[in-house]
């Protein structure tokens, strides 16, 4: 089994697409192990994307991932990452295939719904930077 960090990101949660999203993980059979609701503060934002500090977009998107609340949630399964990743889609929702979330809920690339962890390395960080092990129900 692994796990993966998800989030709905703000503009999901203000368009109400929350619902949408969890049903498409159950869908997928992607077990939601930890569940909650976050309001990043700037400094909690710019920590947990530390590793795009140098990237052009830091800015824009700790500003973006800070503005409203975020559903934060553990997936547990086989090979989990590479699943929820696929059925997240491409980063840039033009480019997702259909039938994903981006491509049917996104409205900007940096306003695309949701994040999902691309290695198991940045699972246990990500995942450590939002839950304790006694908020993980495996």
């Amino acid at each position: 089994m692994q796990n993966t960090l998800a989030i709905i990101k703000p503009d999901g949660v203000q368009r109400s697409l929350i619902g949408g999203v969890i049903t498409r993980l159950e869908k997928n059979h992607l077990s939601i192990i930890a569940m909650k609701m976050v309001y990043m503060t700037k400094t909690q934002a710019e920590g947990f994307y530390a590793v795009h500090r140098q990237r052009p977009f830091f800015e824009s998107l700790t500003n973006f991932m800070s503005s409203g609340p975020c559903v934060v949630m553990v997936l547990e399964g086989e090979n989990v990452i590479a699943r929820y990743r696929e059925l997240m889609g491409a980063t840039n929702y033009e480019e997702a295939a259909e039938g994903t979330i981006r491509r049917e809920f996104a409205t900007d690339i940096e306003k695309n719904v949701v994040h999902g962890s691309d290695a198991p390395e940045t699972a246990a960080f990500e995942i450590g930077y939002f839950f304790n092990r006694f908020e993980i129900v495996s």
